[in-house]
Order: C-alpha cells, then structure tokens, then sequence
C-alpha cells in the first residue's frame, strides 16, 4: 500500500469537496438560466468555472500551509488587508484604479476584473482575531470578567479599524458580516454570559431604536448621525416594497413574485418568466426559486446546512484553540452570508446585496471564500500535527 497516498486520502476532506463540487453545478444550472435574460449580453457560465478554478487554485494553495505558519501570518495579513482598505479610500475614481457602483467605492479595477477587498479582509479579521483570542486565553487561564473585558477591548479594537474604513466606501453588507463574525467569536472565545447577555441584548435595543427613528425620526438621524436620505428609503422599501414599487421596492417586488410564482415544483429549466435585475450575482435565489420551486429551494438551503453541519463537527473535533476560533468565524461568516442572501429576497431582512455563497456570480466573492475553504482544509489535513490523541477526526 502507497502510504503516503493513503495518508494524503485520510487528511484531505473529500465529504467537503463533494459538497462544493455539487455547489458548482448548482451555481451553473442557475446562472445559464439567469443569463438569458440578456440583460449584460454576456455568457457567464465560462467566467464562473474559471472562477471556481480559481477558487480550486487559491484553496490548494491556502491548504498547503499548517496552522502554526498562519499563527505567523495572522497579524502581517491584517495588516495587508487594512492597507488595502486605505487604498481604496484614498485613491480617487478618476484614475481608472478604483470603481464606484450604486454609490459604493468598494472595488479595484484589475485586469482580471474588479476587486473588493473587503471580501478578502474577513478572512483576514478572522484570523487576527482567532490568533489574539488563542494567546489571550493562554495568558489568562483563570478567567475573570475583568479579563473577558480585556479580551472585548481587543476584540473591539481589531474590529473597529476595518470596520471604519468599509463604512466609508460605504459598505453596509459588509460591515454585518464582520458583526455576525465578532459575535460568534466573542461566544466561542468563552466570554462569560454575565457580560455577552447585557452585550447583545443593548446591541438588539440599539439597532431596534435606530430602526424605529429611521421610520419615525428621520431628520434627528439625518442631523445628529449624518444619515442619508437615501438610506432610509432602503428601510421603508423593505417594510413596503409596493409603495415604492418603480424605486427601491423594486428588487425585492421583482424577487417575491419570481420566488411566488414557482410555487411548488417550479416552473422548470429556463423557463422562468419574471424579469429580476441583477439576477446572476445578489438574486440568484429568486431565479431557483422561480425555476425549482419550493422543493428546488429547499434543497439547496439544505446543501447549506450540510455545509454548516459538516465543518461545525470537524471544527469540534479540533484540539488546538486557534483552528477552533478560525473555523468558527468562517462558520458565522457564510451562515450569515446565506442568512442574509436568502432573506432580502424574501423580505425577510433589508437589502443589503451580500452574494449567496458558492452560487452568485463573482470573482471577489469566489475569491474571498476560497481563502476560507482553503483555511478550513488546512485545519483538517495537518490535524494530526495538532492533536493530543491518535485518532482521526473521520474515526471519531
């Protein structure tokens, strides 16, 4: 027996690649029916299995290094990944190196495409964040509330510099993402509830009392916080979309009658029959939604609790704290990526146009996924590097 092979066939993670190779199909079936709605005149289908090579390049890549050099690297690709952000701030539309859409500077114009880093700083921020918590704990093994209060601060810190910067492209998809991130972090970290309750429960009156001036307080917002008017029409075309049906509402109207119209079993294969903007990247759910119907739906909603429920038990399997902290921020980072996507297309939350994971067009988004992947798959195949016992996390 080769067993070198047979070692490389015992580390890799080849549940997970099914997984992913199965999301590639799905992601294609999607977009060469999204596509014929001409409103680009372009074949995305060869563009997203170039994609997903890439994806399959960056993840091979990622997955080559043990846990124990991204421990090293974890503060140097923050940095890099901030440095990234100040550019985009500072460099200015006119000189052809950044892109400005839907009044969002989030994107590098690169001859493969444009570029948010953004997508590519999360991973980043959970590594950071994972290797800071990891020597946090070391430090203080015995843990008190004024040390969980200590490691908040840190948290809070290495979470506020990205954050300013991508709410000032303004990006508030992305900002939410690196929200969920920090709070599945902090609850993962062991922070005491005595101190995560009274958190999250001021967070959830905060953004409740905000929500209720943005309806009934628009101009206190507007003069003591600088918000938009245009931002709070996104709100109000959320809670009713038909009153602004040949405006903001119009995305969302658009998706719930693609979605509705499926009914069932769906109306088959490129046989859709609502038009939808945008419905190869942000709303692609509505185009499986319309073509699959409600069965077609939920079985790829339940492709992504296959996912979540696949890397959540390798993730309790880990014995080093750092792999566990990094795969928990991956975890609430695509769970709140497919919670979200999945939501404003059904008015279930605001719009805020975060892709589907694995299914959206994109190569920033592709892009930014693999360096999490490809995270995950280095936590697997070095695991017995970092285990205390001689067992398998496939035998466990």
């Amino acid at each position: 027996m080769d067993t070198n092979n047979y070692n490389f066939n015992k580390r890799f993670d080849w549940p997970l690649t099914t997984i992913l190779i199965i999301f590639l199909g799905v992601s294609v079936l999607a977009i060469a029916s999204a596509q014929t709605s001409g409103q680009y005149g372009i074949n995305f289908i060869p563009k997203q299995i170039i994609n997903y090579a890439i994806f399959a390049f960056i993840v091979a890549f990622v997955m080559y290094f043990d846990p124990d050099q991204y421990k090293k690297m974890a503060w140097p690709l923050y940095g890099f990944g901030i440095l990234l952000l100040i550019a985009l701030v500072i460099i200015p539309t006119s000189t052809g190196l950044t892109v400005e859409t839907n009044g969002a500077k989030s994107w590098f114009k690169t001859p493969i495409g444009n570029i948010q880093p953004a997508e590519f700083m999360k991973t980043f921020y959970i590594l950071a964040s994972a290797f800071l918590i990891s020597k946090h704990n070391e430090n203080y093994q015995i843990k008190t509330i004024k040390s969980d209060l200590l490691l908040l601060g840190k948290i809070g810190l290495t979470l506020a510099v990205p954050l300013g910067f991508i709410m000032m492209q303004p990006d508030l998809g992305s900002a939410l993402v690196f929200f969920a991130i920090t709070a599945a972090l902090v609850i993962v970290a062991g922070v005491t509830w005595k101190i995560v309750l009274p958190l999250f429960g001021g967070a959830a009156v905060i953004g409740g009392s905000l929500l209720w001036m943005a309806l009934y307080m628009q101009d206190f917002l507007e003069k003591t916080f600088g918000f938009q008017p245009y931002q709070f029409a996104r709100i109000y075309s959320w809670i009713n979309p038909y009153e602004y049906a040949t405006s903001d509402g119009y995305h969302l109207i658009t998706s719930l009658n693609a979605i509705g119209s499926g009914e069932v079993f769906g109306k088959g294969f490129m046989a859709r029959e609502v038009y939808v903007a945008e419905n190869h990247t942000d709303f692609i759910f509505a185009v499986i939604g319309e073509e699959w119907g409600f069965i077609g739906a939920s079985a790829v909603i339940c492709l992504y609790f296959l996912l979540i429920y696949h890397l959540t038990k390798m993730t309790l399997l880990l014995k080093d704290p750092f792999c566990t902290y990094v795969c928990a921020g991956i975890i609430a980072m695509i769970t709140f990526h497919v919670f979200e996507n999945i939501g404003m297309t059904i008015q279930l939350l605001p719009i805020t146009g975060i892709p589907l994971p694995f299914i959206s067009y994109g190569g920033s988004s592709m892009m930014g996924n693999a360096l999490a992947i490809g995270l995950v798959y280095s936590m697997k195949f070095h695991y017995r590097t970092y285990m205390f016992t001689t067992n398998d996390p496939d035998d466990e």
